[in-house]
């Protein structure tokens, strides 16, 4: 938080860089905070040891909203250190400039244009026009939600805990699901697989915090306004789609596994495959036994997991948009048609072009990771893809690697959850100088193509 504050501050900061290195350099000093403060004595339990990297791993996981660890949380970490990852979840996922925001409105300082532009980046938003009334509805939305997640859970769980600790259970997960980042104190969720109550609760707060805040305003405002922008429409279509299909897909390959659901009568299949399809879209909360899944169903989560949820949410991936816009392309080219449209409406050329981008430089992160580690790591292919892809959509699932990880894998994933949280588009414009327009246009050319 305090970062953030620091970031409004220094207005010469801001205004010598762009918005993509504002977030970039800003994002590495939360980071570099959270590992700061876990590295104190009063952060770990007594008798247990934590290297500085483990450290720098746990808050990059944090910040990221990932959830890949690589020692349980509740019993290796003290509440101080329960706090500081619930703070570094916070302002992962609602964002550090959202945080940085709220303070400088509390006190009365005004927002000026270049932080506007920064926030702008940070929601992917269109233009700076209602950016900071975005930012307060997302607070409020944040608020509200995760205020009524831990009286939910903090309901469920009185029967089984002191009502104090079972606030702050509530707390802890409701923050950690609503922010999509697979962190609990309880040792894994696997004993709620049949639970509806806890299910259902997580489910919603999932769905809720990866559709983005964007989405939250439109169908919060509908009952008034009675119309979704166009931007809403493909969320929850695309969205939905995949949920559903996640959920389908997962119930046939694991109805007979003995490891994951094959136990389970089918009503407790059907909860378990909707929970873990909806977990995909950048959770990493599970009810099953991610390593014990098959392969098949691996290898389609990875897909999920690479597309991850949408713009301006908790989640991370390519985003359900950029999903949308090149399963819309590709209809195009293969009915014959000139523009590319959804909802009937025709999505610009430099959308596209811009979906196309960040596609690749997706593909190329994650392929060039899942390379570098196969080497490194000297384990199955699809174990490390899986990981590398969890990572990278900051999901936090895993199969079985991050805690058999070298320091150098570490040092590789703690990378990915870096790139994944702020996007590789983003990351790429914070490194490239300022672009200069070209002065003239080559003729046209013509290539043979399939």
């Amino acid at each position: 938080m305090e970062t953030g504050c620091l970031f409004l501050k220094n207005r010469t900061f801001i205004s010598r860089r762009t918005p993509q290195q504002v977030l970039v350099l800003g994002f590495a000093l939360l980071i570099a905070a959270g590992t700061a403060l876990l590295s104190l004595p009063i952060s770990v339990q007594d008798g247990q040891t934590l290297g500085f990297q483990d450290r720098l791993f746990t808050a990059a996981s944090a910040a990221s909203v990932t959830g890949l660890v690589v020692t349980d949380t509740g019993t290796t970490f003290t509440w101080f250190g329960q706090a500081v990852l619930l703070v570094l979840i916070q302002a992962g996922g609602i964002g550090f400039m959202t945080m940085a925001t709220m303070f400088s409105l509390m006190i009365g300082k005004k927002i000026s244009y270049k932080e506007r532009l920064v926030l702008q980046e940070a929601f992917n938003h269109h233009n700076t026009e209602g950016i900071v009334r975005l930012i307060r509805k997302v607070l409020k939305y944040s608020m509200v939600i995760e205020g009524i997640g831990t009286l939910l859970f903090a309901a469920h769980w009185l029967d089984r805990m002191p009502p104090a600790q079972a606030l702050y259970y509530g707390l802890f997960h409701a923050v950690s699901i609503f922010n999509n980042s697979g962190f609990d104190l309880i040792g894994g969720l696997t004993p709620y697989v049949g639970d509806v109550y806890f299910n259902a609760v997580s489910i919603v707060l999932i769905f809720l915090g990866s559709v983005g805040f964007i989405v939250l305003s439109d169908l919060i405002d509908y009952p008034k306004l009675r119309k979704l922008s166009l931007h809403s429409k493909v969320v929850l279509s695309f969205s939905g789609g995949l949920l559903v299909a996640g959920a389908v897909v997962i119930f046939i390959f694991e109805y007979t596994n003995p490891l994951s659901t094959g136990s389970l009568n089918v009503w407790e299949k059907m909860l378990a495959s909707l929970f873990q399809s909806t977990s995909l879209r950048s959770s990493g909360t599970s009810t099953m036994d991610t390593q014990s899944l098959r392969q098949a169903t691996h290898f389609f989560m990875v897909i999920l997991m690479f597309i991850g949820a949408a713009p301006g949410s908790t989640g991370g991936g390519i985003k359900v948009t950029t999903f949308a816009i090149m399963t819309a392309a590709f209809f195009t080219m293969v009915r014959g048609k000139e523009d590319v449209d959804l909802f009937r409406r025709r999505i610009a050329k430099v959308m596209v072009y811009k979906a196309i981008t960040v596609m690749f430089v997706a593909l190329f992160v994650v392929v060039g990771a899942t390379i570098v580690l196969s080497f490194s790591e000297r384990q199955p292919f699809l174990m490390v893809l899986y990981e590398v892809t969890s990572a990278f959509g900051t999901v936090g699932f895993s199969a079985g690697l991050t805690q058999q990880l070298t320091p150098f894998g570490k040092s590789v994933i703690i990378l990915l959850m870096f790139a994944g949280r702020l996007g590789p588009f983003t990351i790429a414009l914070a490194l490239q100088s300022k672009a200069k327009k070209e002065p003239f246009r080559y003729p046209e050319g013509k290539i043979i193509l399939g």
